[in-house]
C-alpha cells in the first residue's frame, strides 16, 4: 500500500522532482513525520510514497523492487527514511538503490551502548498499546471533542483542557481533533458568531471557564477564502463579512483578557504546540 503526495516547489526553479519512500514494519507514520521535518528543509519537490506494515521478507523484497524500479525509472536514487526494526529485513532494503536513513539504527544503536540495555527489537512494539490506560484516554479525548465541536453542548464543559473559540472556519475543529489525537487533550470549541458580537458577551455558559479559553484568529483574505470554498458567493464569505467578524472577535479576546494567536500561516501543529504551552496543559505523550 503507498500513498502518494507531492509537496509543491517553493521556486519556479526548483530542481526535478524527486522521489522519497518512508519505509515501515509498522503504520510509516514516525518514519513520514521525521522525513517531513528533514525534507521541508529543502525547497525541491518531492514525490511521496508510504510503505507501511513491511513485516516479511517477501513484503521486503517487494520494497525493494519498488524503490530499484524507481531509481531505474528516474536515474536518481530515491530517498529512503526506514524505521525497520528487524534487522535481516533493514539490511535487505538498505540494499536497494537508494539514498538510505535508517532512524533506527541511527537512534537505537547509540542508546543501547549509553544506557546498557539492549532494546526489545520487537516490530510494531509503539503501536501496541490498545489495552493501555493511555490509549483508552486519548479515545475518550476524542470522542470528547467530537461531542463539544462547533459549541454543540455545554455539558461537562469542567472536565475540558481547553476550549477553542473563533470565528467560523479559523481553524478550531481541526485542532482540537489534534489535540486529542495526539495529546489526550479534552478540546471543546465554540464558534462566535455576530449574535455574540451584538451582545458584546461570549458564549453563553463559558465565562466560569474562561481560564481554559483560548481564541484563534484569521486573516480575513484568507477567512474569505476558505468560506468560498464553503459558500461562494454568500454574504458568509464576503470579505466585508469577514472583515467585520474578525475585527468584533479579536476586540472580544482583548476585552474579556483572553490568549489567542492567528491561524493564517501557521500549521496545526503549531497552533497546538502554543496552545499547550499557554494554557499549560499537561501534555500526554504515546
Amino acid at each position: 500500500m503507498s500513498v502518494s503526495v507531492t509537496v509543491p516547489a517553493a521556486s519556479p526553479l526548483a530542481a526535478p522532482v524527486r522521489t522519497v519512500f518512508f519505509v515501515s514494519d509498522g503504520t510509516g507514520i514516525t518514519a513520514e513525520t521525521f522525513g517531513h521535518s528533514v525534507l521541508s528543509q529543502f525547497e525541491l519537490r518531492f514525490k511521496q510514497f508510504r510503505l507501511p506494515f513491511i513485516d516479511t521478507m517477501d513484503k521486503a523484497r517487494d520494497a525493494v523492487n519498488r524503490i530499484n524500479e524507481t531509481f531505474e525509472r528516474e536515474g536518481n536514487r530515491p530517498i529512503v527514511f526506514s524505521t525497520l526494526v528487524n534487522a535481516e529485513m533493514s539490511e535487505l532494503v538498505r540494499k536497494s538503490n537508494g539514498m538510505h536513513m535508517d532512524l533506527i539504527k541511527t537512534f537505537v544503536d547509540p542508546l543501547e551502548q549509553e544506557l546498557g540495555v539492549k532494546s526489545t527489537h520487537t516490530i510494531g512494539r509503539n503501536h501496541n498499546i490498545t489495552d493501555s490506560e493511555e490509549y483508552k484516554n486519548r479515545i475518550e479525548a476524542i470522542n470528547f471533542s467530537l461531542a463539544h465541536d462547533d459549541g454543540q453542548t455545554n455539558k461537562n464543559l469542567d472536565g475540558a483542557d481547553v476550549i477553542l473559540v473563533g470565528v467560523s472556519r479559523s481553524g478550531k475543529t481541526p485542532t482540537s481533533l489534534y489535540l486529542a489525537m495526539q495529546y489526550g487533550i479534552k478540546a471543546a470549541n465554540y464558534p462566535l458568531i455576530p449574535e455574540d458580537f451584538e451582545r458584546g458577551k461570549l458564549p453563553g455558559g463559558l465565562l466560569e471557564f474562561k481560564h481554559k479559553i483560548f481564541g484563534l484568529t484569521i486573516a480575513p483574505d484568507r477567512l474569505a477564502e476558505v468560506r468560498n470554498e464553503r459558500r461562494p458567493g454568500s454574504k458568509y464569505a464576503a470579505i466585508e463579512n469577514c472583515r467585520y467578524e474578525i475585527n468584533e472577535a479579536e476586540s472580544m479576546m482583548h476585552r474579556e483578557g483572553i490568549r489567542w494567536m492567528s491561524s493564517t500561516t501557521k500549521s496545526i501543529e503549531e497552533i497546538a504546540a502554543t496552545i499547550l504551552q499557554e494554557i499549560k496543559v499537561e501534555k500526554r505523550f504515546y
